[in-house]
């Protein structure tokens, strides 16, 4: 099995914000005008994008949001990763994305827009290397970065995850 490093290499992954690593693989050069997209977007959206991403280690995506729907898919690597999910309305759901069905895995993963997200690995002395897709495509005007203050007082009932998977 290739290691972390190998795909960070190979894949010319490169520090992502929220944390891990990434690199754009695709962006749709057609657009959707902003007067056919909801209102939460300021401007027009390409079609979609996709990203390779991978955590390894301690590495965990933070909670965030986005203003479009986002899936995950499972690539490869040595742990599957635990995402995080907290609807709008507060509600807390776990899920498994990885290659193994057998221990509640998927190869892929739906998080809606506006929901807050956050990942981890299952193993920590591993890597998980993974893909995203977001439509409308992905602008980073679009991201948001959860605040611990902020995120804890809205969902107290979730501070220990939110503590957990936050930068401050």
């Amino acid at each position: 099995m290739k290691t972390a490093t190998y795909w960070i290499e190979k894949l010319e992954l490169q520090e992502h914000p929220e944390g891990g690593w990434f690199n754009e693989t695709y962006r749709a050069v057609e657009r959707i005008e902003k007067e056919n997209l909801p209102q939460r977007y300021p401007s027009s959206r390409c079609f979609s994008t996709t990203i390779y991403y991978l955590l390894e280690g301690g590495d965990r995506s933070v909670f965030h949001r986005l203003k479009s729907d986002e899936t995950w898919h499972f690539y490869t690597g040595t742990s599957s990763i635990r995402l995080f999910i907290i609807s709008p309305e507060g509600k807390l759901t776990q899920h498994l994305v990885g290659s193994n069905p057998d221990h509640d895995e998927t190869f892929q993963l739906l998080i809606p827009q506006n929901h807050w997200f956050a990942a981890e690995l299952t193993n920590i002395e591993g890597y998980s290397l993974i893909g995203c897709t977001v439509a409308p495509g992905f602008e980073f005007d679009d991201f948001e970065m959860g605040k611990r203050s902020d995120l804890i007082e809205i969902f107290p009932q979730h501070r220990e995850i939110i503590e957990k998977l936050t930068k401050n």
